[in-house]
């Protein structure tokens, strides 16, 4: 149920009722102006991730300073975007299921709208979905480029599995996509260098052998927040697919030369408890900030460390300076910004301590 707003515009940050999602506007934009400019001289396009926000105004604002379109993981995250006004999708993961695939083909009347495969049976299914529709559906090709996770052998299996694609009149054959999820958060630049170089490599000679059976890769898609520029250096990839960039987290922090963006997005929340000394509890627990990825981090007051977090409320240890009084409000940074944006119905925007807009989060909980 969506829920009501916890601010209004014009109030002071102060005010807004916790646990709230707040996005520093100008942190935010910030990080998108300096993604755009970090990849206009490579001419690799940015088709950012809407996974981290679940946003049709975010994405919007994106496509405004140049990305081409959006990468969703789920078919109901396509859908709040199409029905947003985002016109180019590419369902960056496999979509299995009758239901699904019935859906995502729906779509594609509205919006440019293309999924991922790597299975023969895949390839069958989707035709079948675009058939029943009307409609010509693209498909990329998944490649394992290193992650282990889903994607075909390069080479000649995902070559196999193209032709299969193009040999469909229901469907046209997209690309590659090859991204390698795990290389995002490896820690020391020259592991994320390895990774990446395997997997430009890997790309390459797979982009190369599509062409010798008269295949060109519309889309050669992949790269993250962590390792974007190495994608986009690797004259393989045509598209990012970064997300985090535009929120940042706890966990990108802690990379060894982390991006270079901006800490924009924090979980406000508000001591409720200080009836043991040394501790303060606030009212932002498990169900309020994720940590899957490690636990929040105080932003703005280092004498302050979450230490544990439980249901409804998360701890708080005094380690130096003043402790925080009843009723403080203080701004968490996330371990990891996509699973706790989809555990709010707003977004909170704040310019200089005063609440400027509610963004609605549409695709929270699209899991379909």
């Amino acid at each position: 149920m969506l829920q009501p707003p916890p601010a209004e515009p014009g109030m002071m940050e102060e005010e807004v009722d916790t646990p709230a999602l707040i996005l520093d506007l100008d942190a935010f934009e910030a990080n998108l102006d300096a993604m755009a400019a970090l990849l206009a001289p490579t001419g690799v396009k940015l088709r950012a991730h809407a996974k981290t926000h679940k946003s049709a105004v975010i994405a919007r604002l994106q496509m405004a300073r140049g990305a081409v379109g959006q990468c969703v993981q789920k078919v109901a995250e396509a859908e709040a975007l199409a029905w947003g006004g985002v016109p180019d999708i590419l369902v960056s993961n496999q979509v299995v299921g009758a239901a699904k695939l019935a859906r995502l083909a729906a779509l594609a009347r509205i919006a440019e709208v293309a999924v991922c495969a790597d299975d023969p049976l895949q390839v069958v299914e989707i035709a079948a979905a675009a058939e029943a529709a009307g409609v010509r559906i693209p498909v990329l090709v998944e490649i394992d480029c290193g992650a282990s996770r889903c994607g075909v052998e390069p080479g000649p299996e995902a070559v196999a599995l193209a032709e299969r694609i193009a040999a469909s009149p229901h469907l046209r054959f997209g690309g590659l996509q090859s991204y390698h999820g795990s290389a995002q958060h490896k820690r020391t630049p020259g592991e994320r260098e390895a990774a990446i170089a395997h997997a430009a490599e890997v790309t390459r000679r797979t982009v190369e052998q599509l062409r010798q059976r008269g295949l060109d890769c519309p889309i050669v898609g992949g790269g993250g927040t962590g390792t974007f520029a190495l994608e986009a250096a690797s004259g393989v990839y045509t598209e990012i697919q970064a997300g985090s960039y535009a929120f940042m987290d706890a966990d990108y922090a802690r990379n060894e030369a982390p991006p270079p963006f901006r800490q924009s997005l924090f979980v406000l929340s508000t001591v409720m408890s200080r009836a043991i000394p040394g501790v303060a509890v606030l009212d932002a627990g498990h169900k309020a900030v994720a940590v899957d990825s490690g636990l929040p981090l105080v932003h703005g007051r280092p004498g302050l460390r979450y230490v544990s977090a439980s249901d409804e409320h998360g701890k708080l240890l005094v380690e130096d300076g003043a402790a925080p009084a009843l009723g403080d409000k203080l701004r968490l940074v996330p371990g990891h910004c996509d699973p706790t944006v989809d555990r709010y119905d707003w977004y909170v925007g704040v310019r200089q301590g005063r609440v400027e807009c509610l963004w609605p989060i549409a695709a929270r909980g699209a899991m379909a």
